[in-house]
């Protein structure tokens, strides 16, 4: 399309600097009348010097066509400078031959300004603005046409207007589809949230839940009271998962014109947070995984959509380690300090409770990318000395001054 512009603008510069060429050199012819004496008779050739122009009038007249090859990118201010130029152009010269050129020249750039310009209203005040002067000065910048060139000129105009009607509809096309994939993303965003909330709910409270009924049934017979209280194990797991699902599944289909915030509802539990860190701990312990628990540090107050990531680092760790390191020894470490909260799981290594699955490391991604919201890091991998470690670091936000 830039070359095209390129070609057009040439192709009305050089038309408009050579008709202004032809009416100086016609301009320059001698005209004889009726009765007048003839001409002396001619002496000794002379050396013939063609037609002189003048160089800024021939600047002038290219000008009023050049800023064309910026008519798509900048046709607002490609208009506006054709439009001056002309002004001066015809001022300075009058009605001539090149009066077609820097018509046509004129239109071309008005209708680029109406099509493509983003400033709706700037160009259409532009272009009627210069309407207005055309029209003012009709006998310097409007060509005089023949009624041949009448229907020329209605089906100019129709075949514009039908390509600015043409170009709106693939505009707006345009914006539908981009609509269409704002929308089509924001909903894969929120298909993935749901999927991560609901796995670290689901997934850690129904590892718990397999282990101490595995457990419950093979010492039923032999030890009934500790298959009680495993059982007993099992129904408290069941118990907090169902507690955090309708508090997801609050949060999911809350109505927004209600008021009713599903946090406070008597019948949901509050979001966990580093605070039940100890009773998580414990409910693994309960499964007979030696877990030691360290805090060190001052707890800072966090915003509790970090405070939440934070805990779904250990309980995601911890669920980790009941599923595919079984017989290992895990230390969690919660160390915090003025700027940050450490949160580091370790364990030592050990055989898979159950066969991993398909979709393995999701949990892991979900957690760095809960992380990366709110400023934090998420690290994991295998330690040198055997097992698999988990470290996150998790930025406090601190209060902007003088705000309560």
């Amino acid at each position: 399309m830039w070359t095209a512009d390129v070609a057009l603008a040439l192709v009305l510069a050089v038309c408009t600097v050579s008709a202004s060429l032809d009416q100086d050199a016609a301009m320059k012819v001698p005209q004889f009348g009726v009765g007048e004496p003839a001409p002396p008779p001619p002496g000794p050739p002379a050396v013939l010097v063609g037609p002189t122009a003048d160089p800024r009038e021939l600047a002038l007249a290219a000008l009023t066509a050049l800023p064309l090859i910026v008519r798509r990118r900048y046709p607002l201010a490609a208009f506006w400078a054709m439009l001056g130029v002309t002004l001066v152009f015809g001022q300075r010269s009058g009605a001539t031959g090149a009066t077609v050129y820097t018509f046509l020249s004129c239109v071309v750039a008005a209708y680029s300004a109406a099509v493509h310009s983003p400033r709706r209203v700037p160009a259409l005040v532009g272009v009627v603005l210069g309407a207005v002067l055309m029209a003012v000065f009709h006998e310097e910048y409007f060509p005089y046409f023949t009624p041949g060139f009448v229907p020329f000129l209605v089906l100019l105009g129709v075949g514009l207007g039908a390509n600015a009607i043409h170009t709106w509809q693939q505009r707006v096309r345009d914006l539908q589809e981009q609509q269409e994939t704002a929308t089509r993303l924001a909903v894969e965003c929120e298909r993935a949230r749901i999927a991560r909330e609901l796995h670290d709910v689901v997934t850690h409270n129904v590892s718990v839940m397999v282990i101490q009924a595995g457990a419950a049934r093979k010492v039923m017979d032999a030890a009934p009271d500790r298959a009680r209280e495993a059982l007993l194990a099992v129904e408290a797991g069941g118990r907090t998962a169902m507690a955090e699902l309708r508090h997801v599944m609050g949060l999911l289909t809350m109505d927004g014109d209600s008021g009713a915030d599903p946090a406070t509802d008597a019948g949901l539990a509050p979001q966990p947070g580093l605070a039940q860190v100890t009773a998580l701990v414990d409910r693994v312990r309960a499964t007979g995984v030696p877990v030691e628990l360290t805090v060190t540090g001052a707890p800072a107050p966090l915003v509790a959509g970090a405070d939440l990531a934070a805990y779904r680092v250990v309980q995601e760790a911890l669920t980790n380690v009941v599923k595919h390191a079984a017989g290992s020894r895990v230390r969690v470490s919660v160390g915090h300090t003025p700027d940050a909260v450490h949160v580091e799981v370790s364990d030592t290594g050990g055989t898979a409770a159950t066969p991993a699955g398909p979709g393995g490391g999701r949990g892991l991604l979900g957690l760095r990318e809960r992380l990366a919201v709110y400023g934090g890091t998420l690290e994991a991998g295998i330690r040198p000395t055997g097992g698999f470690r988990v470290r996150a670091v998790v930025p406090v936000q601190k209060p902007v001054e003088g705000v309560s």
